[in-house]
């Protein structure tokens, strides 16, 4: 694993936990695009991306996650992992991410899926 993933996923997770605007901002490119799932046209640009994030934040302490990467080849890195909150729902993750060339992400989707309803 790059530097430069470890160093984005510890950021997105510190965000994740924290929900600060200036953090989850300083992720993404200002013309980056944010797939919350692969099937719609996403969070276009910066400030639409946090402001999404914030309507749907999940509140600090409430979740764990682990990941491990999947593929990791030029700017594409493909992480798959595991949501569980406390409340007992556990989501299947993966993850598409494509890097800027200064490291922030200029496109990332996510793929999710409710283990105890596989369907």
């Amino acid at each position: 694993m790059s530097a430069r993933l470890d160093s984005f996923m510890d950021d997105y997770l510190s965000a994740w936990e924290s929900n600060d605007p200036a953090e989850i901002g300083a992720l993404f490119t200002e013309d980056a695009v944010y797939h919350p799932d692969p099937w719609g046209d996403g969070w276009q640009g910066v400030d639409d991306i946090v402001e999404n994030w914030i309507e749907r934040q999940d509140d600090p302490g409430t979740w764990e996650f682990e990941w491990s990467v999947l593929v990791e080849q030029g700017d594409l890195a493909i992480v798959e992992g595991e949501t569980r909150y406390d409340d007992g729902t556990t989501y299947s993750n993966l993850w598409i991410i494509r890097f800027a060339p200064d490291g922030r992400v200029h496109e990332f989707t996510e793929w999710w899926q409710d283990q105890a309803d596989p369907s």
